[in-house]
């Protein structure tokens, strides 16, 4: 047999292809993991249910003060928190304990990169996050939400938020002992939530630390879904750029000080 005639031809996949069998792989881990998924769905709609219901916590923006402003500021701040538990938090926990049982490992012989991982992982909590998003807004509208939302801004700020978190996520998975994650990734989402701005408009906070807060990337995400979902119109660029900033970021850092063991 002369040269050139094996088949399959030896060699690395391209890029693009080891994303797309990496990100099959997560997924159906992910959809394996019947309980864990039940929780990732079930907690956002009891939360939104919680705060469409509740005036314990004043979430309205200025001139927001209907019910039916409520129950969309409580849609997107559900959305938020949806996107950071996912990306982040859930990403973070489930891949600093893949590192420490040596699933990772097994992946480092391969020709796989650092980035095709943190992409093939992004990709299957974008699965999760679609079904999410789909509960949500469907109970949204149930509970009294007009529906009205700039859509092309929705998906682009649940997509650069999705890369920032998971890159972030990655990152701290790859460098941080598995407990060290558990408990940071627990305490970082605790602490975007309550004082993050995620769910709580930016101007609720005092003025000495709103400049502080629309730099992170869960007010940037938090503020601009409120925009979009309070029916703003157009694209909120500002918190949308702010995002990206945050995923380039994280995944470079991510990619590049990511350790498989």
């Amino acid at each position: 047999m002369s040269n050139g005639t094996f088949a399959p031809a030896p060699g690395t996949s391209s890029m693009a292809r080891m994303v797309l069998a990496q990100a099959r792989m997560e997924t159906l881990l992910l959809l394996r993991n019947g309980e864990q998924l039940l929780l990732t769905l079930v907690i956002p709609i009891v939360l939104l249910i919680l705060l469409a219901g509740t005036e314990m916590v004043d979430l309205a923006a200025e001139g927001a003060t209907s019910s039916r402003d409520r129950v969309a500021t409580a849609v997107a701040g559900v959305l938020t928190v949806a996107v950071i538990s996912t990306a982040f938090t859930g990403l973070a926990i489930a891949t600093g304990f893949e590192r420490r049982y040596g699933v990772l490992r097994r992946l480092a012989v391969t020709p796989l990169p650092r980035s095709a991982l943190l992409l093939g992982k992004a990709s299957a909590v974008l699965v999760v996050e679609v079904v999410q998003i789909a509960l949500v807004v469907n109970v949204g509208l149930l509970l009294g939400w007009s529906g009205s939302a700039g859509w092309l801004g929705v998906a682009l700020l649940v997509l650069a938020g999705t890369a920032a978190f998971a890159g972030l996520g990655m990152l701290m998975a790859g460098t941080l002992r598995a407990e060290a994650t558990l408990a940071a990734a627990n305490l970082v989402f605790i602490l975007l939530l309550v004082a993050g701005a995620a769910v709580v408009p930016v101007e609720r906070y005092p003025e000495a630390v709103q400049p502080v807060l629309q730099a992170l990337p869960s007010a940037a995400l938090g503020e601009g879904l409120r925009d979009v979902v309070m029916g703003a119109g157009g694209v909120p660029w500002a918190p949308l750029a702010v995002l990206i900033v945050w995923a380039v970021g994280g995944i470079g850092l991510a990619a590049r000080y990511f350790r498989w063991e």
